[in-house]
């Protein structure tokens, strides 16, 4: 047995339990087992996963790295909203001893991110903005498991694939990108009128259908203006959650190439506004908050 100390941050609501591997010795834990039980919101602190804040791998030229794992365990390459707060942790807690790089860069599985950070009058990081890199849309890279014929690319879509497939709800047309991770997203009229387990039930029947061969993340989509859109998200291995930094980023670039949006909206989640600009230089910029609710320790 013993204590670790941990703090528990969220972007707009979408909640990690942070490990500072830094100041502490991390070495030997079974993290995915850690995050089965830590995020539990019934046995454990509670959560949508699990974030262990480490130093970078050599020769990466980042700052610190980020491991982020699911609730189910399993780990992803990268959560939008999660690096954010790996920021926060970093500046705020002075891992870097006291340096406060700009930008700072964060390595994650989906390779080493700039993020750009802004303080209160407090010293207190506010707010960051995460250059998400560029849009993935190769069917093998996102991945998809379909042959190149069978991948839609249109003037309205532009180079995504966009796929049709069948769940017990009927067909959806999923318009697929990947940011480090896989996301499908799709267009509907009205959330408003979406019953509580349509999310549920959909988001899960698409994360798992056999065109994902990783799964995937799922985001449901209301367009209300050039600029804003309305965003409902299933992560895969955490479920619905608040919001998604990559799902939302995702978003952006989907709603553009669909012909609905601009290339900059806010993005209204569960959990509150981001905003998203997708700049010329095919670079997508998340600038969203970060905020630390309570620090403690646990005995493992």
């Amino acid at each position: 047995m013993r204590e670790l100390r941990f703090t528990k941050m969220h972007g707009l609501g979408n909640d990690y339990v942070y490990l500072d591997g830094f100041t502490q010795d991390l070495a030997g834990l079974d993290l995915p087992d850690l995050a089965r039980r830590l995020a539990n919101r019934h046995t454990g602190i509670g959560g949508d996963g699990l974030i262990a804040v480490v130093p970078a791998e050599d020769g990466t030229g980042a700052h610190a790295r980020m491991r982020m794992f699911n609730l189910d365990g399993s780990e992803g390459e990268m959560c939008g909203n999660g690096i954010r707060c790996v920021a926060k942790l970093i500046l705020d807690d002075g891992l870097l001893g006291g340096e406060r790089p700009q930008p700072l860069q964060i390595q994650t599985g989906a390779g080493v991110l700039a993020l750009e950070h802004t303080a209160g009058e407090d010293g207190m990081m506010r707010s960051v903005a995460v250059d998400m890199g560029e849009p993935i849309f190769e069917p093998a890279e996102i991945p998809i498991d379909l042959d190149a014929d069978s991948v839609v690319a249109s003037d309205t879509v532009g180079p995504a694939p966009k796929v049709t497939v069948e769940t017990p709800f009927g067909r959806t047309d999923l318009i697929c990108v990947s940011f480090g991770n896989p996301h499908g997203v799709f267009f509907v009229d009205d959330l408003a009128q979406w019953p509580a387990d349509r999310l549920r039930d959909e988001g899960r029947s698409l994360e798992t259908h056999p065109v994902f061969p990783n799964h995937a993340n799922i985001h449901a989509v209301q367009v209300l203006a050039r600029d804003r859109v309305r965003v409902l998200h299933w992560e895969r291995g955490s479920g619905a959650t608040l919001a998604c930094g990559t799902g939302a980023t995702a978003v952006c670039v989907a709603a553009h190439l669909a012909g609905h949006c601009d290339r900059a909206i806010t993005a209204e989640l569960p959990g509150g506004p981001l905003r998203l600009t997708w700049r010329d230089d095919n670079h997508i910029v998340m600038d969203g908050p970060a905020t630390r609710v309570f620090d403690g320790v646990v005995r493992v």
